[in-house]
């Protein structure tokens, strides 16, 4: 988690379903239960994003979500839609 907006986070190691993950931000620290294995690299679900829901990364706006995501839940291609450089949308 890099900005206080982020409602995702990126796995700096291989991490398992089931391991409570503790994210430390400015305002103060987030424990998250993973509810799926998150490979190296990829993002979790900070808080519930509700489908259509902004993803946040960077404190910005990376994705929708496509469908609901839940708090642990890996999130990536196959239920985030990315919004740059798709170029089919300004």
């Amino acid at each position: 988690m890099l900005d206080e907006k982020d409602n995702v986070a990126t796995a700096i190691a291989d991490l398992k379903a089931g391991n409570i993950i503790t994210v430390n931000s400015e305002n103060g620290a987030v424990s998250v239960s993973l509810t799926q294995d998150i490979p190296l690299g990829h993002k979790f679900a900070l808080k519930d994003i509700r489908r259509g829901g902004a993803v946040v990364k960077y404190g910005e706006i990376i994705g929708r979500a496509k469908n609901s995501l839940h708090q642990g839940e890996h999130a990536h291609v196959h239920n985030v839609e990315g919004l740059r450089g798709r170029g089919d949308r300004p």
